[in-house]
């Protein structure tokens, strides 16, 4: 099993910025913590290659992306300066999502300690999202042949608009997107399967609808990969988080969508998603727990059953 980092790649932002840039390396140094975890199972991953990422986006907007040619309107859209680390950091974390299906074909897990890009459109950048890493790795595993149908389980407490739309005509990319009805993006495109939740809707309602979402969403999906974006957002003291979700309701949460797969014995792919405490720590602690329930829950079941 292996975990996949991307932190080394600087993005570099103005210091009144408010994207947490930070969480990534503090993550990283929390999960090497891990008795369990040993520095060999931490990666850095390739770069996504042209050819992977226009199986998601259109060749203008890579060019453009590419040659620092997006206009001041997308890049703030985006929400981060253009340079040639952004370009470089984009594609790392996508190879990261990439190569963690790798690793969860190979021996049933792989965690991006990154990703999540779940804003990116076809076209255009959206939410501190360039390019959409989920449909861009599934679509390179279903086009080596490794993997037919897959389910993206979206419990970020933002809508996955761009998954939702760079998918809405595939039949073989299943979107199932639990997030806040009231948050961003004030438009919602149409996932697959949308369970969009009240504010404050605290933990044991909201654990009530991901049951029933995960039933539903397994039984029409039929997957044979599973890829998880593990929000650290609906957390109650996120900036974002208005669903309010308690650090032990998310980790119930981990347990049962990363037990759902485990039982089933399909590999699983974690990637981290977003997270905006206040205190940065709180997010980098909603994040290893998550990456403590995958090690512990499914990764020591998956080394035996899926290493040939």
């Amino acid at each position: 099993m292996s975990i996949f980092y991307t932190d080394v790649f600087v993005l570099p932002l103005p210091e009144t910025h408010k994207f947490p840039m930070s969480k990534y390396a503090l993550l990283r140094e929390r999960v090497s913590t891990h008795e369990a975890i040993s520095a060999t199972d931490l990666k850095i991953p390739p770069a996504a290659t042209d050819e992977q990422i226009l199986r998601a986006h259109s060749r203008d907007y890579l060019e453009r992306v590419k040659s620092g040619e997006l206009s001041y309107k997308e890049l703030r859209r985006i929400g981060f300066p253009w340079s040639p680390q952004m370009v470089e950091r984009s594609r790392r974390s996508t190879g990261a999502t990439i190569a963690a299906i790798g690793s969860a074909l190979f021996c049933g897990l792989g965690i991006n300690l990154a990703g999540g890009t779940h804003h990116a459109f076809r076209d255009q950048g959206e939410g501190y999202c360039v390019f959409n890493d989920s449909v861009v790795a599934a679509r390179h595993w279903q086009a080596e042949g490794h993997v037919n149908r897959v389910l993206i389980v979206d419990a970020d407490v933002h809508q996955g608009n761009g998954t939702a739309s760079i998918t809405a005509d595939d039949d073989s990319i299943f979107t199932f997107s639990i997030h806040g009805e009231k948050n961003f993006p004030y438009y919602k495109e149409k996932s697959d399967l949308d369970i969009a939740l009240p504010d404050e809707i605290g933990d044991e309602a909201y654990l009530e609808s991901l049951d029933d979402g995960l039933e539903r969403a397994f039984e029409k999906s039929r997957p044979d990969l599973v890829m998880y974006l593990a929000g650290a957002d609906p957390y109650e003291l996120d900036r974002f988080g208005r669903l309010k979700l308690t650090k032990d309701g998310l980790a119930e949460r981990d347990r049962i969508v990363i037990e759902r797969c485990r039982s089933e014995g399909l590999p699983l792919t974690i990637s981290m998603a977003g997270g905006y405490a206040p205190d940065v720590h709180d997010t980098v602690e909603i994040h290893f727990a998550t990456v403590c329930q995958a090690w512990e829950l499914f990764g020591l079941a998956h080394r035996t059953l899926y290493n040939p």
